[in-house]
């Protein structure tokens, strides 16, 4: 089905990051791999910290927030992947690409507004210690996660109702591994004027205000921890923030490369690209803050204590019951 003369495709094709059949094998088993440690890592993050009084803080509440957004992201668009490498028939209904499309923007979204929220939490806490519990109080803290969530929502429907209201006619393979907004217009008949005009404003802002928010917010810090007469005070207040930076770079750095460009220039490079924010910087993000968040690192180690533990006490428990029998 490379022609088509409807309006209303059934299907796409997802082309996915190799055509070539020997590849497709290798690809399935790094991607499971990775689809699996992402999992296990943000999984541990979030049990980690609902399980420690001692990481109840606005700062690890984002971070538990951050942890389940990437679980949905990746799941996203990960699990059809796996399907499409071991099938001959990659296709996507166009329900299904939709659907795909609406919660990869929603969760991509989300991931930036709560890097950025984290970012205002590193700000209150270096430089207005005194009203930190005042201002990132619980209810401060829910207010930003239902800011975050709604706008993406709001954000993401735009976006798919806009290409719901195009034509397709032309060929329906799409030069991705899932639905992202680029390459679907690209096989669109209709103009695209529009979707491309709102993608450069409003599609933006949303990405670029998050940002400068983070930008700001450490300008400040690094004013504020440039006073610090001490060089351990400095390095202590710089060491709060490394893993939280190292995320930001990571997640804007690829999104900046791939989507603040022209339509006509979406190459297959981009596909690549792609793969760095929407698999490796999830599976990256909880090594990222268990290696160098001191906190967070207790946190696991107490974690798996406690899980090794309940196993030793499970299989002693099965042993008596076998000697009793």
């Amino acid at each position: 089905m490379g022609m088509s003369n409807l309006t209303r495709l059934p299907e796409f094709i997802l082309l996915g990051l190799s055509s070539r059949p020997e590849d497709q094998k290798p690809l399935f088993a790094l991607f499971l791999i990775m689809y699996l440690v992402t999992l296990m890592g943000n999984l541990l993050i979030i049990l980690a910290i609902r399980s420690d009084p001692q990481l109840q803080n606005p700062m690890h509440f984002f971070l538990s927030i951050l942890s389940f957004a990437d679980i949905c992201y990746t799941t996203v668009i990960v699990p059809k992947m796996l399907v499409n490498f071991l099938s001959e028939k990659k296709t996507i209904s166009y329900a299904e690409c939709l659907v795909q499309m609406y919660f990869f923007l929603v969760f991509g979204n989300m991931d930036s507004y709560l890097l950025a929220a984290m970012a205002i939490d590193r700000y209150v806490a270096i430089c207005n210690p005194l009203h930190y519990v005042t201002v990132m109080n619980h209810g401060h803290c829910m207010l930003l996660l239902a800011f975050s969530t709604a706008f993406s929502c709001l954000h993401s429907l735009l976006h798919v109702l806009l290409v719901n209201r195009l034509t397709f006619c032309a060929s329906n393979v799409i030069h991705h591994f899932f639905c992202d907004v680029n390459p679907v217009l690209k096989l669109a008949c209709s103009s695209t004027s529009v979707n491309e005009v709102v993608a450069m404003t409003e599609g933006l802002v949303s990405v670029m205000a998050p940002f400068v928010c983070i930008v700001i917010s450490y300008l400040r810090i690094l004013i504020v921890v440039l006073k610090i007469p001490s060089a351990a005070g400095k390095c202590k207040a710089f060491s709060t923030c490394s893993s939280h930076v190292t995320v930001v770079t990571l997640f804007y750095g690829s999104i900046c490369c791939v989507y603040f460009q022209p339509l006509s220039s979406y190459t297959v490079k981009d596909r690549i690209v792609t793969v760095n924010y929407t698999v490796l910087t999830p599976m990256l993000n909880p090594f990222i803050y268990s290696l160098r968040n001191k906190g967070m690192k207790q946190g696991l180690e107490k974690l798996i204590s406690r899980i090794k533990f309940q196993m030793n006490r499970l299989s002693t428990t099965n042993s008596n019951k076998i000697r009793g029998a």
